[in-house]
């Protein structure tokens, strides 16, 4: 294997810019004759929009540029990945605390912020529902309009989707035990470090955006829709955001500072402070019952799911995050009987979006527990449960799916060894694991193209989408174990879609796999060039050449790469172009419009000391192991597990957006919001990986850094249970919520 090459633990790409501060990110982008943009919400979650005058605002100076709902087109243009439902400003009626009813631009951002607040806005304060019961009333007052879902019976409601997935009759399933709880999961915001920040500019009878996007290319279809203008005249600029976990996949403000650069004429900027991303950015919170029935000897004779999520004011992708997220609640397990229903529920809080692990955590968290809970019915150890039930190989753990695509048992057993599981633990300390799985991709497209050039270094071309979780390290070390260049001598261009090709989206852990093939696919693309270059030069059968990693093979000798491209592209030079493509269909009538490319499968196992006194909770050790297929990058595939598992700390022990009676957040910012800093790591931090070649991407690869997070809360409540037998149903597991738990007299073993 080469020191640089695929399965070597390569330096990341861009990694020394990252920590060392070169990087530029959009917030870091200043055009000339800018103008800076600042967003007016108002102090309430849902009002009736009476009046807006901009008036006092236009009179500072400095200020270019005041904007209302009235200043566009009419009725005011709405977009959404999947329901286009959300107004570029408030037309009316704000749906949640912060959404912006108008935006002011001027020469400075001081000039703009005191602008901002001189804008007089005449409003009512109206009833709003800000959590799942309060929404599900019947007198209710609805989030949306119905006359935006026209046809949909559900109209009437707050419930803006059901997902529906069964197989077997649960309801005639006998059991020997049957465990039933409601457990609930936090609402809580993906912290990316990087703020969110647009800008936008027009360019001649077209416009550039800078945005922090994700999905680039969506964004460029957004946009030409509301804009009017083809994709041609529509160009996006996504440098490598810092950090991302789903929160900047689809638009947010991007078409408002577009419409007010070509009102404007100048080029505007829009950086969110961490306040304004908190009311811009979230995942949804759920509640989840669970009905587990079991044998007598430990194998499954039902799971009974009921999952509702509140998403938010309006749709973005969250719906889609229910149905996926809900669609693999019961797990990785044969059963027999299953029935899972997933509900989107609308609310007067600000929209949620994806975050790592879309919907799945939610669920997970449930599900997993209420296992735990059925093994201590069942007097059977948590661990021997799960194997008993475990999918094999090849077994279709969801009848109408891809069938398990993993020796899981293996990544399973691999975490209980490390983390001592059945060994003696000292007083005060219990262990706990969870299995979490997640369906990759179900459809998908992405592009590359890759250049070889006359000294033999390489460019390739891509539109993923690079946010810290290494995608242009995987694909220079494909194109260099292809095609035989040093690993600093190839390099990746991302990020504009006037130069790179399409990629469809950068999510559900596709990029090695989808787009990985891609670059693979142009490299080899390239090779049958060579093949028939060689085959020119030396007079030969093509079909008695190959090439391999930098090789031409020939009937009688080897000869490195470089030595047939420079005789073969001669005096002129040139380069040798190559384009790759990877596709996943749609497949009509499946629940989630297509199967599963591959599962992303991960064991947590954890030690926990709990302190009786104040409820603190101690991590001594925590072991993620995650089936990855093959490792292309073993360093990055390890960095990736370790960062999902401390993130998913967060919504485990502490994080948690907290509202007042009026929806507004009371703990904007990283002050009053905590998340885990050095302070609250385990003491142990352990990252383990199964590699079998049995993935569709490149060299056996799947695709992984989601499924660290999806098993954190059950595994880490287990080991709380265990250690002090406190039971808790509600996340985050704060000391408060310990403290009660420990002192409430509804302590079990």
């Amino acid at each position: 294997m080469r020191a640089d090459g695929v399965g070597a633990a390569a330096p990341r790409g861009g990694g020394h810019d990252r920590v060392t501060g070169r990087q530029a990110y959009v917030a870091d982008i200043h055009l000339p004759d800018e103008l800076h943009a600042k967003l007016v919400t108002l102090d309430c979650a849902r009002a009736r929009i009476r009046s807006v005058d901009v008036g006092p605002a236009l009179a500072v100076p400095g200020v270019r540029l005041a904007i209302t709902a009235a200043d566009l087109p009419q009725p005011v243009p709405r977009f959404g990945p999947q329901f286009e439902d959300r107004p570029v400003l408030a037309a009316g009626e704000t749906k949640y605390h912060g959404e912006p009813v108008a935006a002011v631009a001027a020469e400075t951002r001081d000039a703009a912020e005191a602008a901002a607040r001189l804008v007089r806005v005449e409003y009512e304060e109206l009833p709003a529902v800000f959590t799942i019961d309060g929404a599900l009333d019947p007198a209710a007052p609805l989030v949306q309009d119905a006359a935006l879902r026209p046809g949909d019976p559900l109209a009437g409601t707050n419930v803006l989707r059901e997902h529906r997935v069964a197989w077997g009759d649960v309801d005639a399933a006998p059991a020997d035990v049957v465990v039933e709880h409601v457990y609930t999961f936090p609402m809580v915001t993906q912290f990316a470090i990087e703020p969110h920040a647009f800008i936008a500019a027009p360019d001649e009878d077209g416009i550039v955006v800078w945005s922090t996007i994700q999905h680039p290319y969506w964004l460029q279809r957004v946009l030409a829709r509301l804009l009017g203008l083809p994709l041609s005249r529509v160009r996006v600029v996504a440098p490598d955001p810092g950090g991302a976990f789903g929160g900047k996949q689809h638009a947010k403000y991007e078409p408002l500072v577009a419409f007010m650069a070509l009102r404007a004429g100048r080029p505007v900027r829009l950086v969110l402070s961490l306040e304004e991303t908190f009311q811009a950015v979230r995942r949804a919170s759920a509640r989840v019952r669970v009905r587990t029935g079991m044998h007598a000897d430990g194998t499954f004779a039902f799971q009974d799911v009921a999952a509702d999520y509140l998403i938010g004011a309006y749709a973005d992708i969250a719906d889609r995050v229910v149905s996926k997220g809900s669609y693999p609640a019961c797990g990785p397990y044969r059963i027999p009987a299953a029935r899972v229903v997933g509900r989107s529920i609308l609310s007067h809080t600000p929209p949620s979006t994806a975050f790592r692990g879309f919907g799945n955590p939610q669920v997970n968290w449930a599900v997993e527990s209420n296992i735990d809970e059925a093994a201590r019915a069942l007097g059977i150890d948590a661990l021997e449960l799960r194997l008993r039930n475990l999918a094999r190989p090849g077994e279709a753990f969801i009848p109408f799916d891809t069938p398990a695509d993993g020796r899981w048992e293996e990544t399973v057993r691999a975490a209980a060894r490390a983390i001592g599981w059945g060994d003696p633990v000292p007083p005060g300390r219990g262990r706990g694991l969870a299995i979490g799985i997640k369906s990759g991709p179900t459809t998908g497209l992405s592009y590359a193209t890759v250049r070889l050039l006359a000294d033999g270094s390489v460019v390739v071309h891509a539109g993923t989408s690079d946010m810290g979780q290494g995608a242009r390290t995987i694909f220079a070390q494909i194109a260099a174990e292809e095609l035989g260049a040093p690993l600093d001598w190839v390099t990746v261009v991302m990020g504009d879609t006037a130069v790179v090709p399409y990629d469809a989206q950068t999510s559900a852990s596709r990029s090695s796999v989808l787009m990985g093939t891609a670059v693979l696919r142009a490299c080899r693309e390239i090779q049958g060039r060579l093949r028939a270059m060689a085959a020119r030069i030396e007079g030969i059968d093509e079909a008695s050449i190959v090439v391999e990693r930098g090789t031409v093979r020939l009937p009688d000798r080897e000869l490195p790469v470089l030595d047939v491209l420079r005789r073969g592209l001669g005096r002129l030079g040139g380069e040798l172009i190559g384009n790759g493509e990877m596709r996943k269909e749609e497949e009509p009538g499946h629940p989630l419009g297509g199967s599963a490319a591959f599962w992303e499968f991960n064991c947590t196992a954890v030690e926990a000391e709990v302190d009786a006194e104040t409820g603190d909770v101690t991590l001594v050790r925590h072991v993620t192991v995650s089936d990855v297929g093959r490792a292309i990058n073993p360093l990055q595939v390890r960095a990736q597990d370790e960062g999902a598992a401390i993130m998913g700390l967060g919504h485990t022990l502490m994080e948690q957006y907290i509202f007042d009676d009026g929806g507004r957040i009371r703990n904007l910012g990283a002050i009053d919001y905590r998340i885990p800093t050095s302070m609250d790591l385990p003491l142990e931090l352990h990252s383990e990986i199964v590699e079998n070649a049995d993935g569709p991407g490149p060299y056996g690869a799947k695709g992984m850094s989601e499924g660290a997070l999806l098993c954190v809360a059950p595994a880490v409540a287990a080991a709380v249970r265990h250690a002090s037998g406190a039971v808790i149903r509600d996340l985050p597991l704060s000391p408060e919520r310990v403290w009660h738990a420990l002192h409430s007299g509804e302590r079990q073993p």
